[in-house]
């Protein structure tokens, strides 16, 4: 998607070789119009697959999910990286590590909003090692539920998360595919 390709080079920050900073347009100041078209191509591309509901891990990934679901005409559910205090229902939880953080953090999904009749998909703003995509994928298998596809904004091509996914029979889309990156540096995988 060129548009987000033109956004991570104008106010993207490479950090260093694994770490790329969008916070002005997706991960801490989100632009709504450029999030509606990636919601809109997400949902082009899993058209026709019967997706049910569309999944994302808080926080970043809330956003485009969103307009993914609103595209799809299907519900948006969250799966938050810790259970509330105050839920007494019956939630499905998982550990996953997070690449960005470094620490480890149980992942839960109510069993209200997801079941055997669901066909979901997955939906985040990166895509690395693929931990939060397997956790949320191990979430949606104990809920019975099965996984359309993983959909993602911008994947690390030179980390292991897709192959992740596809050695576990998951279709993997990103937006944007990053073959490298350095300091003040980003590489697109079709320009490597």
């Amino acid at each position: 998607m060129q548009k987000l390709k033109d956004r991570i080079l104008a106010e993207g920050i490479a950090v260093n070789d694994d770490i790329l900073r969008v916070d002005s347009f997706i991960n801490r100041q989100v632009d709504p119009v450029l999030m509606e078209e990636i919601g809109k191509a997400l949902a082009s591309h899993f058209s026709g697959r019967g997706v049910t509901k569309v999944v994302t891990i808080e926080s970043s990934g809330i956003s485009p999910a969103v307009f993914t679901a609103k595209e799809l005409g299907v519900s948006m559910v969250i799966l938050k990286k810790q259970a509330a205090k105050n839920l007494n229902e019956e939630l499905y939880q998982t550990m996953i590590t997070s690449y960005t953080k470094g620490t480890n953090y149980e992942l839960t999904l109510s069993s209200k909003y997801i079941n055997e009749n669901d066909h979901v998909l997955i939906v985040d703003d990166f895509l690395a090692n693929g931990e939060a995509a397997t956790g949320a994928i191990r979430l949606l298998r104990m809920a019975h539920a099965t996984v359309a596809g993983c959909g993602v904004l911008i994947e690390k091509s030179f980390q292991p998360g897709r192959e992740k996914l596809e050695r576990a029979g998951i279709e993997v889309y990103a937006l944007v595919r990053i073959a490298s990156l350095g300091k003040d540096k980003v590489i697109f995988a079709d320009e490597d």
